[in-house]
């Protein structure tokens, strides 16, 4: 079996694209951690290559193995918007297996250490996605459509949560509820009470909106931080466009405008209005208060 996964990397280990190579094996018979595969190898490549990731399927025996080859910008990407959380897993678990320069080394430290510059972007990206699924349980909740509401405050609430783990300066893991109940178990508890809580769906539903908007308003300005950041660099009000762009991240931007009107209405932005060739149509720019 290792000869033959040795035969699947060992090219690829060659290669002057190739930085690390890391092995994850299955740890039990339904391991979502590895998509059921009983092997998985992860190939993290600089970026020449022409694509963000490939994925390559094999079988030897009746074991099946998938090799994932992932670029410096694809693996980063995971990072910061939590849209791959095996992948923490992996880098900080898996069985090292080749290592240029020692650059896997350097990740581990690096995801280890969480540089507080890092760990504002990303407290940044759950802050915008917490309020979008904030406002969209809120308004589902007020339509009484109780289900759909449920769903996205459940969201919400895993926001929070990952926003917790990063500030007490952790990456979130697959297990967020089993690492928040350790750090923050005030927000382990909201997520007890809107799960098994015993009053009827529309009243913890209730309960837990007025807990979450307590929690938003307590983490405002730590979870707004990168955004003020930005807004500061220069004196000139900011467009919504000229914003986006400086973000660069797409999870990011994406829900830019209702994080905009949500720090509008708390008092942390003002509106400046622009004349625009149109009759007493204005252009709407974004400045932070003083």
């Amino acid at each position: 079996m290792e000869e033959y996964v040795r035969q699947l990397y060992q090219d690829r280990a060659s290669e002057d694209s190739t930085l690390g190579i890391i092995s994850v094996k299955k740890r039990h018979e339904m391991d979502a951690n590895t998509d059921h595969f009983d092997h998985v190898l992860l190939i993290l490549a600089d970026n020449s290559q022409e694509r963000l990731l490939e994925t390559r399927h094999y079988d030897y025996s009746g074991i099946s193995i998938a090799v994932h080859t992932a670029s410096e910008d694809q693996v980063n990407d995971w990072l910061l918007n939590g849209t791959n959380r095996r992948i923490v897993d992996w880098l900080l678990n898996g069985q090292v297996i080749f290592d240029r320069n020692e650059y896997v080394k350097s990740f581990r430290e690096k995801l280890d250490q969480f540089p507080a510059e890092e760990r504002q972007l990303k407290i940044g990206v759950e802050f915008s996605k917490l309020i979008r699924r904030y406002s969209d349980g809120k308004s589902l909740f007020e339509q009484a459509h109780y289900l759909d509401s449920f769903n996205q405050i459940l969201h919400a609430l895993h926001h929070l949560a990952r926003f917790a783990i990063i500030e007490h300066g952790s990456y979130p893991e697959i297990t967020v509820w089993k690492q928040v109940k350790k750090l923050e178990p005030e927000i382990y508890k909201l997520y007890s009470e809107l799960t098994e809580g015993e009053e009827t769906l529309g009243k913890r539903l209730e309960l837990l909106m007025i807990a979450i908007e307590f929690e938003v308003s307590r983490k405002t300005r730590l979870g707004a931080a990168h955004l003020f950041s930005l807004m500061e660099q220069q004196k000139e009000p900011w467009s919504i466009e000229d914003l986006k762009q400086q973000l660069s991240v797409r999870d990011y931007s994406l829900d830019l405008g209702i994080l905009l009107e949500f720090l509008i209405d708390k008092g942390f932005i003002d509106i400046v209005l622009r004349e625009t060739k149109g009759r007493k149509i204005y252009h709407r720019y974004y400045k932070k208060t003083r």
